[in-house]
């Protein structure tokens, strides 16, 4: 959490170059976040990662379109190329690594590279397949990678059906492999009919998942 009024101020200015995709101020406030000693996690967490949960809602919402969208990433990963270097530990154990992908037949990757700047920032290896992935290249990257969890996403009902199929597939060749499903169709009653480990509603939450299924992993 962030401590004193400037963090407080520079977390709002963060977030409102995210949502407002002003990319070179997004460099300029993190620039300015690491001259004053701000917490570089929490510059991300609370700042860039806040800001793009309000473009995600924007998107939702369709007040924001894909073009507006990327802009947004871009002012995001502009601000977390500066922030990234000066990142302490979080105190928890060494970070794992996630393969990470949108399903076939869907290109909506908003959640995808979200979920990919905060476990990057968090210290994890985030293979990304990027998006309208095929269900063979989710278990042929697992194997490559012997990546602790494979985060599969899907916004649409057509694309989330595939993860049905290709669940069983990365289990039977990794049983061990952690599995976590997420986007707008996804429930809890999905998991467990699809065979996943988990979900979450938004990246932070699926972050503190991530770390939750990797302490289980480490002690298996």
């Amino acid at each position: 959490m962030a401590t004193n009024e400037k963090e407080q101020e520079l977390i709002k200015g963060l977030q409102d170059t995210v949502i407002n995709f002003k990319i070179d101020d997004a460099k300029r406030l993190a620039e300015e976040a690491v001259q004053v000693g701000a917490d570089a996690y929490t510059m991300t967490m609370e700042g860039l990662a806040g800001g793009m949960e309000v473009v995600s809602e924007k998107f939702d919402n369709h007040e924001y379109f894909v073009p507006e969208t990327l802009l947004c990433a871009k002012a995001l990963y502009a601000a977390l190329d500066i922030l990234k270097p000066h990142i302490k530990s979080t105190g928890t154990e060494a970070k794992g690594q996630v393969v990470l992908g949108v399903m076939q037949g869907d290109v909506h990757d908003l959640g995808k590279n979200l979920i990919k700047a905060i476990f990057e920032s968090a210290g994890w290896s985030v293979h990304d397949l990027g998006r309208d992935v095929p269900i063979q290249k989710f278990v042929d990257e697992q194997l490559r990678t012997d990546s602790d969890i494979v985060m599969l996403s899907a916004m649409m009902t057509t694309s989330m059906v595939g993860m049905k199929k290709l669940i069983p597939r990365i289990k039977e060749k990794n049983p061990k492999v952690k599995i976590m499903i997420g986007g707008a169709p996804i429930s809890e009653k999905t998991v467990e009919e699809y065979g996943a480990d988990s979900t979450a509603d938004n990246a932070p939450n699926a972050l503190q998942e991530a770390m939750t299924m990797l302490e289980t992993l480490r002690v298996m």
